[in-house]
């Protein structure tokens, strides 16, 4: 086994350079090539325990997601996070569910909610990782990784539920939304501790390869100390993630280690390591699964094409039921606009207007910061994406390991000791779903991205606009210095960065950009020994 694995990874990654080198998708060409080699006489079969998948493959993908997703960014677009995240994993259960105890009665209702909570949740990380690349405008990459930090969380909820009402088994909470609440808030509270933690340690080191290690650790110290407590490892992971990268903005750079730029920079070159050889061998990992999918249908009783036809009618209901909630959604945010426009509209009083410019303030409330926004906020803005933009958040469902995982992690048998019902036909179509969406929407979304053709020249002048401002705070700070080799020079530029983005005065992201820029310079002037 530990051969073979390393011969996936390493098949997985020459053929990930292969596509890179031909201009094409690697995840759509690792699969298809993975699913042909599956049928190669004598192969063994690939099969990992899914909670080694969950454990080991999905955390650190998760982590280096949040390290890389800004928290300001999380929390403007939360409303719609949440729909996605938590709403539509619901939605999507619900229907399929009743859709699949009426055509495959056989499973009986609590199955069909099995299969619909293995397949409710898209698995967007490696879709946003690459979306300024397909083409995606950056608030719809916003909303599609916040949706994919929260959404497993939500459909692994509904998944042991489901297996727990078919085995006989009793949850450590039988209602489905304490249950939840219980492992959000556990989940939530152990990744900021974790992350915490971790944070003051490395602020201790100074050696940027142990805190390099250190953090490393990070993504499954969270999950395995929330799976103990039975909470949410995902959410632990998520929230472990936003504590660290809070980390920079939170405290003060001057009581950093020195060594704290040459930190970033190494994590920042060894993160996208990580995703590829884990985004490689994941993909390789579906399509070897394909054969071995297809001897097991044929040696049980179930009837083959008939399985393959609930696997397509699931793939198209799960396909529309994400449609039908980003467009019901769509509408609901439009009409919150309207009325929002109509009582601002109603309740402004000229002449109180006027009496308030007189006295050279904003309004009601207080001041109004350089981010043109009082104090900071979006005070009752309501975010609503063009019809282009919800188009590409529609078409962005693809179903990946998580799918796989949860599918390979349906118990043997029930309490009774006869066999789980369905658990053949369920693990069929899970497959189906999740290459399927993955071959259908995967290969299409970069030809839609280039259709659609959605102005982003707004979106790129604003964050050249916020750099451009984190920019000039950074160079106030050193403005008549003149030794530009010395680290107290650098760190003076990092601390002004942090007090202004504290202070509101510029966006996190835009000084997460200028401070990378800063540590890079500093690099490159100053010796690697000390």
């Amino acid at each position: 086994m530990d051969v073979q694995l390393l011969l996936v990874m390493t098949g997985a990654l020459v053929i990930a350079a292969f596509a890179h080198l031909r201009g094409l998708q690697a995840g759509i060409v690792t699969v298809t090539l993975a699913a042909a080699i599956s049928f190669i006489p004598g192969l063994p079969r690939l099969e990992l325990d899914p909670e080694l998948i969950l454990g080991v493959v999905i955390p650190p993908l998760l982590y280096s997601a949040t390290l890389n997703f800004s928290f300001f960014a999380f929390l403007k677009n939360l409303r719609s996070i949440l729909g996605l995240g938590v709403g539509l994993v619901i939605f999507t259960t619900v229907v399929v569910g009743f859709l699949t105890s009426w055509i495959a009665p056989e499973l009986g209702l609590a199955g069909a909610f099995v299969l619909a909570a293995v397949v409710s949740p898209p698995d967007s990380v490696t879709t946003v990782s690459h979306g300024r690349e397909i083409g995606l405008p950056r608030r719809t990459i916003s909303i599609l990784t916040g949706e994919s930090l929260v959404n497993d969380a939500a459909a692994l909820t509904l998944f042991a539920v489901a297996v727990a009402a078919v085995t006989g088994d009793r949850e450590f909470i039988e209602n489905p939304f304490l249950l939840f609440g219980w492992e959000a808030a556990v989940g939530l509270i152990l990744g900021v501790v974790v992350g915490r933690v971790v944070v003051g340690v490395r602020a201790k080191v100074g050696n940027p390869t142990i805190e390099s290690g250190l953090n490393l650790l990070v993504p499954f110290l969270a999950y395995f100390a929330a799976e103990q407590l039975q909470a949410s490892g995902i959410i632990a992971v998520v929230a472990a993630g936003f504590a660290v990268s809070l980390s920079h903005f939170g405290n003060r750079t001057s009581a950093l280690p020195a060594t704290a730029y040459r930190t970033r920079l190494q994590e920042a070159a060894l993160w996208p390591v990580v995703d590829l050889i884990l985004e490689a061998f994941v993909f390789a990992y579906m399509g070897l699964q394909l054969r071995f999918v297809l001897e097991d249908l044929a040696e049980s009783n179930t009837p083959t094409w008939s399985t393959i036809g609930l696997g397509l009618i699931v793939l198209l209901a799960v396909i529309l039921c994400r449609f039908a909630w980003v467009y019901f959604s769509y509408s609901r945010a439009q009409l919150s606009l309207l009325i929002y426009a109509r009582r601002m509209a109603a309740s402004i009083d000229p002449r109180a207007r006027r009496r308030r410019r007189g006295r050279g303030g904003p309004g009601r409330g207080g001041r109004t910061g350089p981010l043109g926004r009082q104090g900071g906020r979006n005070n009752g803005h309501v975010t609503v994406l063009t019809p282009a933009e919800n188009l590409l958040v529609s078409w962005t469902g693809m179903r990946g390991i998580i799918t796989l995982a949860a599918a390979g992690g349906i118990p043997l048998t029930i309490a009774s000791g006869a066999p789980f019902p369905g658990r053949t036909i369920i693990q069929t179509v899970a497959f189906i779903v999740a290459v399927g969406t993955l071959l259908l929407q995967g290969s299409t979304l970069p030809l839609l991205a280039k259709t659609l053709r959605i102005d982003t020249s707004a979106e790129d002048a604003e964050v050249e606009e916020g750099r451009a401002a984190a920019r000039a705070v950074a160079a106030a700070a050193v403005a008549g210095r003149d030794d530009p080799t010395s680290g107290e020079y650098f760190d003076l530029q990092r601390t002004a960065l942090t007090t202004a983005v504290r202070a509101r005065q510029v966006y996190p992201g835009s000084a997460r950009d200028v401070r990378c820029e800063i540590d890079a310079l500093q690099a490159g002037v100053t010796p690697l020994l000390d």
